[in-house]
Formats: structure tokens, sequence, C-alpha cells
């Protein structure tokens, strides 16, 4: 409880970044979430060192498809993978062939993995946020083709991992009774 009543999204993180023997156990906990049917459609990609300048140059060409690139924005672009050392690209693979699991069913177990990623490397004393925005295949479908995903593959964000380099800030205590309704 002490670790999911104390999670936050710290977003000043810097190296280390988690090892494999820890990113082991943390994909570990990922692949524990909800799953109907068995379908695992959790997949992801983790970049760190060189590969966030190959993400980063994804992030161009996929911005470069729809509209036009000066120099300075290309740069502010190729430097969203560098602002912690490790990236997870979170995605779900959706299986149209079961219709009893629906495609919003199949995105909410990858995002239920996704914030089993965060409890976990929060467990381990690392920090991490999860973006969306315009590099989601909601709002980006030429993303897909540069990281080299199947058409079935929607990309739900990335997780922004590392070390903080900043106290989180305080947590505000929200009240149960703005959010819950109880039927008795």
């Amino acid at each position: 409880m002490k670790t999911l009543l104390s999670r936050r999204s710290i977003s000043k993180l810097k190296e280390p970044h988690p090892n494999a023997d820890e990113m082991e156990k943390v994909y570990q906990a990922a692949l524990r979430a909800p799953d109907h049917s068995w379908l695992r459609p959790w997949r992801f990609i983790e970049v760190v060192g060189e590969g966030r300048k190959k993400l980063g140059q994804a992030f161009i060409n996929s911005t470069k498809k729809t509209e036009e690139l000066d120099e300075e924005r290309e740069t502010k672009i190729a430097a969203l993978p560098m602002r912690s050392p490790m990236v997870i690209v979170v995605i779900s693979k959706i299986n149209h062939e079961k219709p009893n699991v629906p495609r919003l069913e199949q995105i909410q177990s990858t995002a239920a993995a996704a914030q089993n990623i965060l409890i976990a490397l929060h467990d381990m004393g690392y920090g991490a946020y999860w973006r969306t925005g315009k590099y989601s295949t909601e709002r980006n479908e030429h993303i897909s083709a540069e990281l080299s995903l199947d058409k079935d593959d929607e990309v739900l964000g990335y997780l922004y991992v590392g070390t903080p380099e900043v106290e989180a800030s305080k947590i505000p205590q929200l009240e149960n009774n703005d959010y819950v309704t109880h039927w008795n």
C-alpha cells in the first residue's frame, strides 16, 4: 500500500536507469495485468543510450509526413527522448479475431500493464512519467511505420524512466467521497 499511495510522476530524471535484471522484474510485473482471453496485447520497446536518438529521428520523420519543420523545431523534437535515460514505448497489439474482447478492453489491459511498470519502478526507487500526445498512434498514424510496427499495433504512449533529480512534490490528499458513489 505504501508504494501505491506514494507513487507520483516525476519529470526531472537522470542516470542511472534500471539495469537489465531490474527491468526483467519490472516487465514481469507488467505481464500480471488483467488479460481477458489471454490475448496478451502488451508490447514494449525499451529505448536507452543511442536508441533515444533513433527514437527522436522517428518522431521527426513521422512529423515531416504531416507538416513542414524548420531546424529549430526539428532540434526540439529530436531532444524529446533525451529527457530521461530510458524510454519505454507502450504498445497494444490489437487482436481483431476475438469479438468477445473488444479493442478498448485490449487497450485497457495494456494501460494496466503500463501502470504496473510505473508502480514497480517506483517501488525500486526510480522515477517515471507517462507521455502520450502527438507521437501516440491515435494522433499520429505515421509513428507506427517509423517504429516498424504491425498494422494492428497501437502506440499508447511513452514511459520516461530514470533516477529522480528532485524530491517529488507532495501528493495532494483527495477525498474518496468526491469520486466514489456507494450503493447499499
